[in-house]
């Protein structure tokens, strides 16, 4: 017990100390991890601590990650990326792996040898990629959709590649392993024994049957997964529910994933795979956002213990006798897996940021390596020595990734921001209203200005955007809406209106600032991300700002006045007046609000708004109206015809 509190507070401590530091240093929480294990590989080396051991049950965090990717997907959504999954994915498994194998046989290595470093090599990191892309919001983008494709035809890839690897066997290595099996028999315990127990035991149950048997429980396997995430997680979280304890729900959501995992291994499965389709069958389900609450604090656990087992398994003083040769097929590797990865991307249309994203984030070797070289080595297809080699040129090609992202983040990313691959187009003002950024938000202002009769010049730097609103009759226009030369373009001189409306919090203020200080009699209306931003806006010159969740937010609450049986009338009325209210509070607070200073250490804030909040609180008990002034005199109460009229509609609803 003391060795197991003992290890965990290490790991825990590594974790917490230096995730943060790399976070904010903005290399990443996966560089973070990878350094922690570095840290304290020493202590754990002091300690005897069986590294591998530890990332074996690590690598659990893996299969809880395509579990949560899966429950993001809907079956309709994989059939529309089958030609990335089988094409893009196919292709890249299949060059490299014939890439790595014609080096490693130009190296002098036995072709049976040389195919095996190609299959480990062929395979990315599906911990790390995609960890890295949802923490940096690039899931979404076509670069990060097709990174995904190819990690998911890796992970399906594993199991031919198991099934390859035992026919090629040397057999030498082979005899060898024979005669040191029989002197350990003479002896209690054999070391190699003692090694395949260390690693727990072999569940695969189908590997003995014949092959048209382990092909039907395959199938089997798989289509019970299906059927019992279709038709009876329902009945079975319905019953738990009746308990109402959270943490039965959780051990419930836990046991449905490692069941699921136990019996892919059973048959012989990847069971990263199998948890994936169980996540994608469960997509449209009602459990999807509550499961996915309960398993993501211990997906995250799991893959940061993943990461630091990572870190700490360098073998330095290998790396220390051959740092030439490691380094060099470390990096060798990169830009091997890099040029095929931008050959593809170039094949399969992937253009601008998203090109290099797809390629850099894929260029290292991954996790399933080290599952594959144990296993070239418990087969006899891989020398002991040449499979440290290589164990180290995995771990320093993970190692290397974060830094890869850093560089598209850094580098690569702003120089296609403004120009993805094409100038800004010639722009024909018209009608005197701008509107930058036309997504979810300007969107919809858009479409109620063109429908009231206004005509309006649109700019958004999404050339995948731009293309597809054309098609339905827009008027729009790409480029870079930050730009002062393209709003020059677009005629702010002769504007009347400019709606700011894109997503970036940093770059809506400087284009508001930008806009108030030279251009001073256009009516700016600019497009709030959070309460802290209206102050920054309001700063900035801007005095009509719309926080983009506020109405929304107000709609709901007028909604549940009504459902607590409030009249209509009067829920509308209290909704508009805490929105004048509101208003008139951020008004008094953005007085003394000073940007760049937290909200809670600005005494002159803080005091604002308490006097508020009292002023609020004795109106609401009737001891005197302090919002008077912005009273809700100018709406007209319904009239009896109105309520007639509304109490037949809900009876013929």
């Amino acid at each position: 017990m003391g060795d197991f509190l003992l290890l965990s507070f290490i790991f825990l401590c590594a974790g917490v100390v230096a995730v943060p530091i790399a976070s904010r240093l903005g290399l990443g929480s996966v560089l973070g991890y990878l350094i922690a294990g570095i840290a304290i590989s020493p202590l754990l080396t002091a300690l005897h601590v069986d590294v591998i051991a530890i990332q074996h049950f690590a690598e659990f965090g893996v299969v809880m990650m395509l579990f949560l990717v899966g429950l993001e997907l809907e079956p309709k959504l994989l059939w529309d990326m089958r030609n990335k999954l089988l094409g893009l994915g196919g292709l890249q498994v299949g060059l490299t792996t014939l890439a790595v194998m014609g080096v490693a046989m130009a190296f002098g290595q036995p072709w049976s040898i040389a195919l095996a470093i190609g299959f480990i090599f062929a395979l990315s990191s599906t911990a790390i990629v995609l960890q890295t892309l949802n923490e940096k919001g690039l899931m979404k983008s076509d670069g990060g959709q097709s990174s995904f494709s190819v990690l998911l035809f890796q992970d399906i890839a594993v199991i031919p590649i198991l099934a390859i690897l035992p026919l090629l066997a040397l057999p030498e290595l082979t005899d060898a392993a024979h005669g040191a099996a029989d002197i350990g028999h003479g002896g209690e315990g054999g070391g190699e024994d003692h090694g395949e127990e260390s690693h727990g035991t072999n569940l695969n149950l189908i590997a003995s049957l014949p092959a048209w048997a382990q092909v039907i429980a395959t199938f089997a396997a798989v289509a019970s997964v299906i059927l019992v995430g279709s038709l009876l997680t329902r009945p079975l979280f319905r019953f738990i529910a009746w308990a109402r304890l959270r943490e039965l729900f959780t051990a419930a959501a836990l046991m449905g994933v490692v069941g699921i995992a136990l019996l892919m291994t059973m048959v012989g499965l990847s069971p990263a795979l199998g948890t994936f389709l169980a996540g994608v069958v469960l997509a449209n389900s009602e459990y999807r956002h509550e499961l996915e609450s309960d398993i993501d604090p211990f997906r995250g656990l799991l893959l940061g213990l993943f990461f630091i087992t990572v870190g700490a398994s360098v073998d330095f003083e290998l790396l220390g006798a051959n740092l030439g040769l490691i380094f060099g097929l470390t990096f060798g590797l990169i830009a091997l897996k890099v040029l095929i990865l931008f050959g593809l991307a170039m094949v399969f249309n992937i253009r601008g940021a998203d090109r290099w994203l797809f390629a850099l984030g894929l260029a290292q070797a991954g996790e399933f390596g080290f599952v594959l070289i144990s296993f070239t080595i418990q087969n006899n297809v891989i020398p002991q020595a040449i499979a440290d080699q290589l164990l180290l040129v995995v771990a320093l090609s993970m190692l290397l990734t974060p830094l890869l992202f850093i560089l598209y983040d850094r580098v690569i990313a702003p120089r296609y921001s403004s120009g993805q691959d094409r100038e800004a187009d010639d722009i024909e003002p018209e009608g005197g209203i701008i509107i930058a950024g036309h997504g979810r938000f300007g969107g919809i202002v858009n479409r109620m200005l063109r429908g009231a009769g206004y005509h309006t010049t649109v700019l958004d730097y999404s050339s995948e955007q731009l293309e597809m609103l054309r098609t339905f009759g827009f008027k729009v226009f790409f480029g870079d809406a930050t730009r002062p030369d393209l709003i020059h373009a677009a005629g702010v001189e002769e504007a009347r209106l400019f709606v700011i409306c894109i997503d970036d919090k940093a770059q809506i203020t400087e284009l508001a600032r930008h806009i108030c200080k030279h251009h001073p009699n256009v009516h700016v209306i600019a497009r709030a991300v959070d309460r802290q931003h209206v102050y920054e806006l309001y700063a900035a010159g801007v005095r009509d700002i719309i926080r983009e969740t506020f109405d929304s937010g107000v709609r709901a609450g007028r909604s549940a006045y009504e459902a607590l049986g409030v009249h209509p009338f009067e829920a509308e009325r209290l909704a508009r007046q805490f929105t004048l209210d509101d208003r008139f509070a951020i008004r008094e607070l953005a007085s003394v609000f000073e940007e760049g200073v937290p909200i809670q250490d600005n005494p002159a804030y803080v005091q604002k708004s308490k006097e508020l909040m009292e002023e609020r609180e004795a109106e609401l008990k009737g001891d005197g109206r302090g919002f008077h002034s912005r009273s809700d005199r100018g709406w007209t109460p319904p009239t009896l015809k109105d309520v007639d009229a509304e109490a037949s509609a809900n009876e013929e609803g």
